[in-house]
């Protein structure tokens, strides 16, 4: 994303670098490792974040040899935006996670921003071996002194591969392996595999362009997506594209775009089209403008690719924030996180279908003690908590609240649910954060919530994710009180442990 920028203090750091386009960092330097300050004020506690300083879109993410890799745009030097690195982390169960050294930092063609992560499992690419494939990562490169100076070229395409499992990435020396035609906004490649050759999505102003090469090295123009009557509030950026299979077991294409601002709420938030894909060109089934998350921050998001047959999952995660106030929310050893990890699926509603995100079964083992509520108000035992609500029929609401009389009300009144935070803690830095928040129903009955509480969030899963609401919140004591008009009588309360 574009942002002002210090092309001196650019050019120093190049300078200063080693910057040989095969470099990266080795693993003592800008080391990742926590440093005991993961249980400081509004720090998420099973919600991925960095160990410190600034974090924004997910990036590369792959699954390799029992590995769930997460890279992340990280600016290593500040909490608020600036020279983009690739961070780095691995999980074996998606819940858990392994701080690791900056994967993919600046060079002289730029700052490493958005993009993807594949296995080259034919060594297509010439950069392993039949015997030992390489991961590839895939990414733009910002050039910042030509931003600054009003080039329209100043974003190209370049990779890097690993063929240790990830741990160390070395870049392909002949970057950029995809020119800037001319085009400001031109990037956030997102490579998968499709029929017999790689595809590139990629996002280029307001439109999604779709590339295929033989060997990753190599890219052809197939067609543009660039519907009339999407939403263009914005640019777009961080397409992903993937097949899901629907409750009738015919499949369907998927293409995500993202775009700030424009959502639904205010800023940023992801659109998606269901449809299909031949290989060349992308077409939309519906002229409907479909929205992936109804709370103001779930953006940026992707999918995991390689993930095994056997286990059949479409997994997702996305950046939980927004960046109409992500610089200055108020957190000052790290910014940022990410949501919960998500399976996505495929549901009708009516004449339609829409994605459903739910939770990931794994975040089950977070679970410390199981208890059950009755009646409409009763105290929440503890801060990480996951909560099982059953409305009745017709409107409802939901409160949680803390002694000092912060609060949060979720509402459901017709065919809309609402989601207020004006008063859920410290709002001041930002005037849109305290916006009412509205979602369409599209006249589905609510017959679940399912609630996730960290200590600066708040994730509300309708009907098992068929309708999802992110949002960060920043009380500053636990909600600790629940009150609910319109409910049964009886829900189910986990309290769940901290990841650190």
């Amino acid at each position: 994303m574009h942002r002002k920028i210090n092309t001196i203090l650019y050019l120093l750091f190049v300078s200063v670098l080693a910057l040989s386009v095969g470099c990266s960092p080795a693993p003592s330097e800008k080391s990742a490792e926590p440093d005991g300050r993961f249980d400081e004020l509004f720090r998420p506690q099973y919600h991925f974040s960095p160990p410190s300083q600034w974090m924004n879109d997910p990036n590369g993410m792959v699954y390799h040899a029992g590995e769930y890799h997460l890279f992340y745009q990280h600016y290593p030097d500040s909490n608020v935006w600036g020279a983009m690195h690739w961070g780095h982390a691995v999980s074996e169960d998606l819940v858990h996670w392994e701080h690791l050294p900056i994967a993919i930092a600046p060079d002289s063609l730029g700052w490493i921003f958005s993009g993807s992560a594949v296995l080259d499992e034919t060594n297509s690419s010439g950069l392993g071996t039949a015997d030992n494939p390489p991961l590839v990562a895939i990414y733009t490169y910002h050039d910042p002194v030509g931003a600054e100076a009003g080039r329209e070229d100043y974003q190209t395409q370049g990779i890097a591969y690993s063929t240790d499992g990830g741990r160390n990435w070395t870049k392909y020396a002949g970057n950029p392996v995809l020119e800037n035609p001319g085009i400001r906004d031109f990037r956030d490649p997102k490579v998968a595999w499709i029929g017999e050759r790689w595809i590139m999505s990629l996002a280029v102003k307001d439109r999604i362009r779709f590339y295929s090469s033989d060997n990753l090295l190599e890219w052809t123009y197939e067609s543009d997506f660039q519907p009339e009557w999407a939403a263009y509030g914005g640019v777009w950026e961080c397409p992903d594209l993937f097949p899901l299979t629907t409750p009738e077991g015919e499949e369907k294409w998927i293409l995500f775009v993202s775009i700030n601002p424009g959502g639904p709420n205010g800023g940023s938030a992801t659109q998606y089209f269901v449809g299909d894909f031949d290989g060349s060109t992308f077409t939309s089934e519906s002229d409907q403008v479909k929205w992936l998350d109804y709370g103001a921050d779930n953006y940026a998001g992707v999918t995991w690719s390689n993930v095994p047959k056997s286990d059949g999952r479409r997994l997702f995660i996305g950046w939980m924030s927004n960046w109409t106030y992500a610089n200055v929310v108020p957190t000052e050893n790290w910014r940022s996180a990410n949501t919960l990890p998500r399976e996505l699926a495929l549901v009708r509603q009516g004449e339609t279908y829409r994605v459903r995100s739910s939770p990931v079964a794994e975040l089950e083992k977070l679970r410390k003690s199981s208890s059950t509520k009755e009646g409409d108000s009763w105290a929440i035992d503890a801060e990480l908590s996951e909560l099982l609500l059953f409305p009745e029929a017709g409107d409802f609401s939901l409160e949680l609240s803390n002694d000092t009389g912060e609060r949060i009300i979720l509402a459901k009144k017709g065919d809309q649910l609402t989601f207020d935070r004006s008063q859920s803690g410290i709002t001041g830095f930002s005037e849109a954060f305290t916006a009412l928040h509205t979602a369409p129903l599209h006249g589905m009955e609510v017959n679940e919530l399912r609630v996730f509480l960290d200590r600066s969030s708040v994730e509300i899963f309708v009907n098992q994710g068929a309708l999802v609401l992110s949002e960060i919140v920043f009380p500053e004591q636990p909600y600790s009180r629940i009150r609910l008009t319109g409910f049964k009588s009886s829900h189910q309360v986990h309290e769940l442990a901290s990841i650190w």
